[in-house]
């Protein structure tokens, strides 16, 4: 795995698609952040490490742009400006998310193994979490029945 750490663009892959996003015009940068979180979030037979890799690091742009966001920052996501992101994406992002933990995922089998899998994972939950918050449980009843 040309992984150097846990982050979204910290492998090879991701930091190719952050080149990769750089070298396109304005008006495909959104399309190809789109087109990478479809076929992560497609149903499939299995989800490849490249493509799960990928969709990490477009969820993590779009967070970047969610108000309760961080900046995707690192040395090697994009450094050009991306468009303002449709609120669709959202929902795309997070079930792109999903398949990229999921059983059939090359990428969740790899980070697996790895001592830095159960951070790994925390990190994935965290991008998630901003664009679907967990709701809280409710600790008391607000009226008796």
């Amino acid at each position: 795995m040309g992984t150097w750490d846990i982050g979204p663009f910290d492998n090879d892959t991701a930091a190719d698609f952050g080149g990769d996003l750089d070298d396109a015009a304005m008006e495909e940068r959104e399309p190809m952040i789109r087109s990478v979180l479809k076929r992560a979030a497609a149903p499939a037979d299995f989800l490849d490490a490249p493509d799960a890799e990928r969709a990490v690091a477009a969820a993590a742009l779009v967070v970047a742009q969610h108000p309760d966001g961080e900046p995707a920052c690192s040395n090697y996501g994009p450094s050009e400006p991306l468009p303002g992101f449709p609120a669709d994406l959202r929902t795309l992002a997070v079930d792109a998310l999903d398949q990229v933990v999921a059983e059939l995922s090359e990428l969740a089998e790899l980070w697996g193994e790895a001592a830095d899998g159960p951070k790994w994972r925390q990190d994935i939950t965290r991008l998630r979490d901003v664009l679907d918050p967990p709701i809280p449980p409710q600790e008391e009843a607000l009226f008796e029945i």
